[in-house]
């Protein structure tokens, strides 16, 4: 077995070095590969030049190395797989279609197939028109073969050959059954979120098992969107193979192409977005794509929304989605990577912990139900922050966007799938109970307005009860405020931890924020699918936290004295102005307001109201 790794990726790819490591290739078989590809002529560039003069030098390394890991003799092939990752406008689908076309020419198996597969049929039209348009190019490539247009198929044209190149849908019934010599999957990343691309992949990679010379070549760029299903699990692979944690273990032979950012600039906005920058992932620049153009094109979508923003960037720097992205996300969301903790547990934080609050929100049967675990440490008094959530299977159903998503998550151990038992409540009581056992529980936040009849009742039976001030209602809207102002200070301070967690991950990254007249409010970047109701969690339990709990006593207790030896505000300002101090953290008054407003709108919006 071939190591397929490369280390060294980041130094190669800052030096504009090949991202194909050093390999023993057979010289004959790539050269002879490479020559003929070379002849190739670009269809759709004025003057179809060939290949070798056109074709950037990245292409023609993964052509030597596609060629030159078939050992004839040995019947064997030490490459299976390329998966290659591109930002958009490389001119990747016609290089490709290109390779795949030298594959039919050098064919000696009779009958076989040889396919373009793809997201769409238009995406998949589009490798075979290129192909074609190389064939007309060429008077010998029309001798050899002949194009079927309405069959989107391409003919070896010799007797005792008559193999066929084609577009196939990307479906698990039509490619069952397909013995192969190639196959090309064309942006995969569209793919990541279809519940049947790992069962459709499965079927490729099956029928190029049943040839030694099968070689399958996966093409995309980013995604717009958190990586998910097939495409996640492919990338990953992918990466682990670059970077060298399969090195002497036993694994499918593919080589990973991956034109990404060093982590360094990756996580750096202002590097990503410095087109000094934008060479590193783009080999093509010059060719297919120019910078002034990109620019221009850059500067047009930044003007514009988020949505844009994000687009853009996945598209032509493979950036990929994570937290910190939007314009208009929570601030918070910017320092959520570096706040992250592994070591926090619901047994760690018990440990560490003089006080928890659990929170809940969500609920319904077409939504998650979030629980975050809140404590205060009580060596550091930092904040350490755990979440969960559940979600019913009907989900999976009404939400067929997010379902591959959501199964990852439970992969994870992050997301719990429950039946119509709706086990969700006995769990969510099991760990709350663990709390109020550990002596630590100070308090379950809610929302007032949620669906939480059932989730009051069993922890009613607990003995945590709203009576005994053990359930505080959390005031929603605008009255979030001090909650997500607060929370993302202390990101931003290093004195909130938070467990590992993709699912956390992506719910920051679903969270809008939006001003009203005077404050802000929180709400889903796309309503439905992008779910936040974890964070919500987090955000109701940050509003009991603030108040300094101590464990074991009654919320309305402490809210009493607290009131009682705390001055109320300025009279002289009104609520609107003190609404727009606390806007704004920049102002020069604001943290002097936000300790009022804990203090006074405390009492009176919240302990009157709430609770």
């Amino acid at each position: 077995m071939w190591d397929l790794s490369c280390p060294d990726w980041e130094d190669r790819i800052r030096e504009g070095r090949s991202l194909i490591p050093n390999l023993t290739l057979n010289q004959a078989e790539a050269e002879m590969g490479l020559a003929m590809f070379d002849e190739l002529r670009l269809p759709d560039v004025p003057g179809l030049p060939k290949m070798r003069n056109a074709c950037g030098p990245w292409f023609r390394d993964i052509v030597r190395a596609a060629f030159g890991s078939w050992f004839p003799d040995q019947q064997q092939r030490y490459i299976r797989d390329i998966f290659a990752m591109l930002p958009k406008g490389q001119s990747k689908t016609t290089y490709c279609a290109g390779l795949l076309l030298i594959i039919m020419l050098m064919n000696m198996r009779p009958r076989a197939e040889a396919l373009f597969v793809a997201p769409t049929q238009a995406i998949a039209d589009n490798a075979y028109e290129k192909a074609v348009g190389m064939i007309e190019s060429s008077e010998d490539l029309k001798r050899r073969f002949q194009t079927r247009d309405h069959l989107k198929t391409i003919v070896d044209r010799r007797p005792n050959n008559q193999s066929e190149l084609k577009v196939r849908t990307f479906d698990v019934k039509i490619l069952t059954g397909s013995i192969l010599i190639a196959a090309m999957v064309d942006e995969l990343h569209l793919l990541g979120r279809n519940q049947h691309t790992a069962k459709v992949l499965r079927q490729v990679r099956g029928g190029l098992e049943k040839t030694p010379e099968g070689l399958l070549l996966i093409t995309t760029t980013q995604s717009d969107d958190i990586p998910a299903g097939a495409f996640r699990d492919e990338l990953l692979s992918a990466r682990k193979i670059r970077d060298g944690a399969f090195r002497g273990k036993i694994h499918r032979a593919m080589l990973p192409v991956l034109y990404e950012f060093p982590g360094d600039i990756a996580k750096d906005k202002e590097q990503w977005q410095d087109p000094e920058n934008w060479g590193l992932v783009m080999p093509n620049l010059g060719r297919s794509v120019h910078l002034n153009s990109l620019i221009a094109d850059w500067e047009t979508e930044k003007a514009k929304n988020d949505q844009a923003i994000r687009i853009w960037a996945s598209q032509h720097l493979n950036i990929e989605m994570g937290v910190g992205m939007k314009t208009d996300g929570w601030p918070g969301a910017e320092f959520w990577d570096q706040s992250e903790d592994e070591t926090i547990t619901i047994e760690s934080m018990i440990e560490r912990c003089e006080v928890i609050v659990p929170a809940a929100d969500g609920g319904g049967l077409d939504d998650l139900f979030g629980l975050t675990l809140l404590g205060r440490d009580r060596a550091t008094k930092c904040w350490l922050s755990w979440s969960h959530a559940w979600c019913h299977r009907g989900v999976l159903e009404r939400r067929k966007s997010i379902a591959s998503l959501l199964e990852q998550f439970a992969e994870a151990e992050e997301l719990t799938i429950v039946d119509d038992k709706l086990d969700d409540l006995t769990e969510i009581v099991e760990i709350i109970v663990r709390v109020r056992d550990a002596g630590l529980l100070a308090c379950v936040a809610l929302d007032p307005e949620g669906p939480y009849g059932e989730l009051v009742d069993a922890l009613a039976s607990e003995e945590i009860t709203e009576e005994g001030g053990q359930i505080v209602g959390v005031p929603q809207g605008y009255k979030l405020m001090n909650a997500i102002k607060t929370t993302e200070r202390k990101l931003a301070n290093g004195t909130l931890r938070h467990a590992k967690s993709g699912l956390m991950d992506w719910c920051v990254q679903n969270v809008r924020i939006e001003p009203t007249a005077t404050a802000i409010r929180a709400t889903k970047q796309n309503a439905g699918d992008a779910k936040i109701d974890p964070w919500c969690a987090l955000m109701d339990a940050a509003t009991v936290m603030v108040k300094n709990p101590e464990a074991g006593r009654s919320v309305y207790d402490l809210l009493a004295e607290k009131n009682e030896a705390q001055p109320d505000a300025d009279p002289a300002l009104s609520s609107a102005e003190e609404a727009a101090i606390l806007a704004d953290p920049r102002h020069p008054q604001w943290q002097e307001m936000r300790d009022r407003w804990e203090r006074t709108h405390l009492r009176r919006d919240e302990f009157e109201d709430a609770l």
